[in-house]
């Protein structure tokens, strides 16, 4: 069921809501979180059917707020806001709300998401792209425990990383952290096998893929290793290689799909290990509400220390520091076992 308002208010959308509710007949609410989604005209489609997707394991209230920038002076005085409502079959398991802001109101987004919040629950807030710099300041982000952003989807991911990290919040977390959850998985499980000391590691991925950065940072920081990060044709991350003293420990995945896990005195094992979809990284973020503490050290550890490929600098597109890699160097196991 669809209801469209036009030039209305955050009390008329509340009261089409309940309406909306008792003509499909569910009447109570059974939604564990609201998802509010910061995006444009051009891609609220595709966050929109993301988070919907992500809504069947996290029923969900979801706010879609599109801030519709006016070209004229006189429009830009002129506040108004339109609103679509969703519920039943068109909203997923939960309900959604998308509105679009005009004018004035496009700077006041937050007095309207507020009364639409449902009471008592935790707020989650994802930005597709065009993240703020501090999502923790943005007036949005500040009502939120849970903010979510992307820096693959940023104009210069590399640079990205850093204001992720000089911003950092407890609550903050990134889909391109997301995104090498299976691979730290393996990796973990693979050292956990073979109570070897790793002495260096790399890292290959295609170029401008932030996620390579981060499984690279995650792996220094918890090994205490150099890790050098390469760059190949991708598609994404391509193969992680850690240096142990007993032999070289393979995970190598050149298809996106498959991966072959080698170990020194095992045979090869085929895993699978999919490039997963933005539904899935946005429900498996919806799983914790609590601060990420191994994301904020592997972010902040910082790119400039990694070998291999140089930093680029924030201040400047395109310029690059010189990389210093770590060298301290501990117990594997013991490492892998605190993860």
């Amino acid at each position: 069921m669809k209801i469209d308002l036009t030039e209305t208010t955050s009390s008329k959308i509340n009261q089409a809501l309940v309406a909306a509710r008792r003509a499909i007949g569910t009447p109570a609410i059974g939604m564990v979180l609201t998802l509010v989604i910061v995006t444009d005209e051009e891609n609220a489609y595709d966050a929109l059917k993301s988070a919907g997707d992500a809504s069947r394991e996290h029923p969900s209230r979801i706010i879609a707020v599109i801030k519709r920038v006016s070209r004229s002076a006189r429009s830009r005085r002129d506040a108004r806001l339109d609103a679509e409502v969703r519920v039943g079959s068109d909203a997923g398991t939960g309900e959604t709300v998308v509105l679009r802001l005009h004018g004035e109101l496009v700077n006041h987004a937050q007095s309207v998401v507020l009364p639409l919040l449902l009471p008592d629950a935790p707020v989650v807030v994802w930005w597709p792209q065009d993240a703020p710099s501090d999502p923790a300041k943005d007036p949005l982000g500040a009502l939120a425990q849970r903010r979510i952003t992307d820096a693959y989807a940023a104009e210069h991911p590399g640079s990205e990383l850093a204001v992720r990290a000089d911003s950092y919040n407890p609550g903050d977390t990134d889909l391109a952290w997301t995104r090498i959850t299976p691979w730290r998985s393996m990796l973990a499980a693979a050292l956990d096998q073979q109570h070897v000391e790793v002495v260096s590691a790399t890292v290959e991925g295609e170029s401008e893929n932030p996620s390579c950065e981060l499984l690279a940072m995650w792996l220094a920081d918890r090994l205490q290793v150099p890790v050098e990060r390469t760059v190949s044709a991708g598609p994404g991350l391509t193969a992680v290689r850690m240096e142990t003293k007993n032999g070289v420990i393979v995970l190598d995945r050149p298809d996106g799909s498959l991966a072959t896990l080698s170990m020194q005195g095992q045979p090869d094992r085929a895993v699978a290990l999919k490039r997963r979809d933005t539904a899935e990284l946005l429900a498996e973020e919806l799983r914790r509400l609590d601060p990420d503490n191994t994301y904020e050290a592997s972010v902040k550890f910082g790119v400039a220390k990694l070998g291999g490929r140089p930093e680029p600098k924030p201040a400047e597109a395109g310029a690059e520091a010189a990389p210093a890699p770590a060298t301290a160097k501990k117990s594997a196991a013991k490492k892998a076992a605190s993860k």
